[in-house]
């Protein structure tokens, strides 16, 4: 029993590795967004969610194409940042901008596509301001999240 504290858990614990790392990650990054988008449907008239399975899934997708959007909106910024000048520098931001921007009517598209009527935006420009909210609400959450989990260290 020496070996255990509390009667349960190791006295010794392994360090994480990077894929058990991404994996907890992305994990707590589907249940923030499930926990958003279903304050969201409860709370707002703008979000409706046919179901929790099926708000399940929508964070799951919400999740991927987050992560997508990031991955190219960061290779954008690499592409000019790369190159010298002061145009390159408001390119990388106006690159970035845009694409973050357009990637909120994929998104819209890819959810109408994948879940139809079971997931709704609506309001302004066909859904995509009460998205954009939303998304940005997932975006907060997330981050601080994490700077709660380092700053507890």
């Amino acid at each position: 029993m020496a070996d255990k504290i509390h009667g349960f858990l190791p006295a010794t614990a392994e360090m994480p590795t990077d894929r058990q790392r991404l994996i907890l990650r992305y994990t707590f990054g589907v249940l923030i967004d499930l926990v958003v988008l279903n304050l969201f449907d409860e709370f707002s008239d703008s979000v409706t969610v046919a179901s929790f399975s099926v708000s399940l899934l929508a964070a799951i997708l919400l999740q991927a194409l987050l992560k997508g959007t990031i991955a190219i909106e960061h290779q954008v910024a690499v592409f000019f940042s790369a190159r010298q000048g002061a145009f390159m520098k408001f390119m990388r931001f106006f690159g970035a901008w845009v694409v973050l921007f357009l990637s909120k009517f994929v998104i819209l598209e890819a959810i109408t596509f994948v879940f139809g009527d079971r997931v709704r935006f609506e309001g302004m420009l066909h859904g995509v301001v009460p998205l954009i909210i939303v998304v940005m609400t997932m975006v907060i959450a997330e981050e601080v999240i994490v700077r709660f989990v380092r700053w507890i260290r």
